[in-house]
């Protein structure tokens, strides 16, 4: 045979039988492959059919909760209808009961009435029965003293009457002296009373402020920084403040004492910023301090603005609307000096409303009338004449202008609100607790230290510590050398000695401190 015949032959039977068995491998897969699939399907069947009976059963578990919770909230209803039903029956038991009785008392009533109604008919027929007796007697009476006096009734009656008349014209007299005097009794009394209902409608504080300030601390261990290196911390603090720093063994506070309530804001909002900034040393402390005192002038006029705006007052010219915030850290008499003006103003509104008047000018002059206290600088008149001068000068109405000159009596009272205003500061300063003129007299004498050491060339700056035990000033060094500073020293000490009365004894310390500084660019 041809060998490519041959070939041929044997590459076709090679080809169907390599089909043949391709099919066969097929078929075989094919089959595995669906037994495998059968398999899964059953276990998927199975899972689905188990998963099936689980939440079956689940359901039929909530179904038997949900049952038993709407069982037991409908016995629940059911216990609460049933008891308010038996309340209700209790209720209208007692109600049967009280009604019962009161038919019982009202039928006692009804026959007691009764007998009392049968009782007064035969005290009338008595009473009628009298009367008629009575007037036979008056008219036996009366003739008889016809016959005695020898006068008709008629001529009788007209001098009956005739003196009557007289004896009612003085009882006239007498009453209308009566009505006068009640009158005047009444109109006390209405005074009174409009001023007790202005004082009790008006609530104010009685604390009075003292000339100590406390500053916690969050440990003892910042006592150490703001002490410094041999004090020098303090007494930089000191120094720029006017404050005195008292450290005692008070844990975690340091005490504040000056008497200016602005000195020791200052003092105490210094310290804040120190002890949170961590940074505690003389050049710090002095920029912080001036930067607080910056502070402090905003938020005077912040308060100025916040008092106005809280009483309704309106077109105050701003030097006044910072005057009254300057009141804040000043006081009269121990009585913080904004809070009594407050309270005047509040009072002096209230009083004229109820006289007829107009409460928003008596208000505006309440707030204003202690201006005078709070001046930029020293003068020479009285808080009471430099107020109304200061109002007068910024626009003030002159009916607000005389109410501030005149509430001391400094001058005359012109229009109406002026005795408003002089009552109402009179019952703010009474309140019980308001005032205190030891501490008035206290810090005058203080100031008044502080006053005479300035009035020496060259001092710088002169603060009272020590609650005024000691007086320390600050000199400008080029001003006054070291031998000058302790002459100054002397001279101060025996000033004080032969012009001011004090307790015990006053320490004079005189400061010269020579500075130089320059910037390296």
């Amino acid at each position: 045979m041809d060998p490519n015949i041959l070939s041929a032959v044997i590459g076709a039977v090679a080809l169907v039988l390599g089909i043949l068995l391709g099919k066969f491998i097929f078929a075989r897969n094919t089959r595995k492959q669906i037994e495998e699939a059968e398999i899964q399907a059953q276990t998927i069947l199975k899972e689905a059919e188990l998963r099936a009976e689980t939440i079956r059963k689940e359901k039929e578990l909530e179904a038997k909760e949900k049952a038993v919770q709407l069982k037991a909230a409908h016995d629940k209803e059911v216990f609460e209808k049933n008891k308010k039903i038996n309340d209700a029956e209790n209720r209208i038991r007692q109600k049967e009961q009280s009604i019962n009785q009161k038919e019982g008392n009202l039928d006692r009533q009804i026959k007691e009435n009764e007998a009392i109604k049968e009782n007064l008919n035969r005290q009338i027929e008595l009473i009628n029965i009298k009367r008629t007796e009575l007037e036979k007697h008056q008219e036996e009476h009366i003739r008889r003293l016809e016959k005695i006096a020898g006068l008709s009734a008629d001529e009788a009656r007209t001098q009956l009457v005739e003196s009557l008349k007289h004896e009612a014209q003085t009882q006239a007299l007498v009453l209308q002296q009566e009505i006068v005097e009640d009158a005047k009794q009444k109109a006390n009394k209405e005074a009174r009373k409009i001023i007790i209902q202005t004082i009790q409608r008006t609530a104010a504080e009685q604390a009075i402020e003292n000339s100590i300030t406390v500053f916690n601390l969050e440990s003892d261990e910042i006592k150490g920084q703001i002490i410094g290196r041999e004090g020098r911390n303090i007494r930089a603090i000191e120094a720029a403040t006017g404050v005195d720093l008292i450290v005692d063994d008070t844990p975690e506070a340091i005490l504040l004492s000056s008497f200016d309530p602005l000195r020791r804001e200052i003092a105490r909002l210094s310290l804040q910023r120190l002890v949170a900034d961590g940074r505690i040393h003389p050049a710090r402390i002095e920029e912080v301090v001036e930067k607080t005192r910056k502070q402090i002038e905003e938020q005077v006029m912040e308060i100025g603005e916040r008092t106005v705006i809280e009483l309704g007052i309106h077109g105050l010219h701003k030097e006044l609307v910072r005057m009254v915030g300057r009141m804040r850290f000043r006081s009269s008499y121990g009585q913080n000096l904004l809070m009594h003006s407050r309270e005047t103003a509040n009072l002096c509104a209230t009083m004229a409303a109820e006289l007829g008047l107009n409460p928003k000018l008596a208000k505006r002059a309440g707030l204003l009338h202690d201006i005078g206290k709070v001046p930029d600088e020293e003068s020479e008149l009285s808080h009471a004449l430099l107020g109304a001068k200061l109002a007068e000068k910024y626009g003030e109405n002159p009916a607000v202008v005389n109410a501030i000159a005149a509430h001391h009596d400094e001058a005359e009272m012109q229009y109406v609100i002026a005795p408003i205003v002089q009552a109402c500061d009179a019952i703010s300063g009474a309140r019980p607790g308001a005032r205190r003129e030891i501490m008035q007299q206290y810090l005058q004498r203080i100031k008044d230290l502080e006053n005479l050491a300035m009035a020496y060339n060259g001092v710088e700056k002169a603060y009272a510590i020590q609650a005024g035990r000691e007086l320390r000033v600050i000199v400008e060094a080029d001003k006054v050398s070291d031998q000058d500073s302790d002459r100054l020293s002397f001279e101060i000490a025996q000033k004080i000695q032969t012009e001011m009365t004090f307790p015990g004894q006053i320490k004079v310390t005189v400061i010269r401190e020579k500075r130089a500084v320059n910037v390296a660019r």
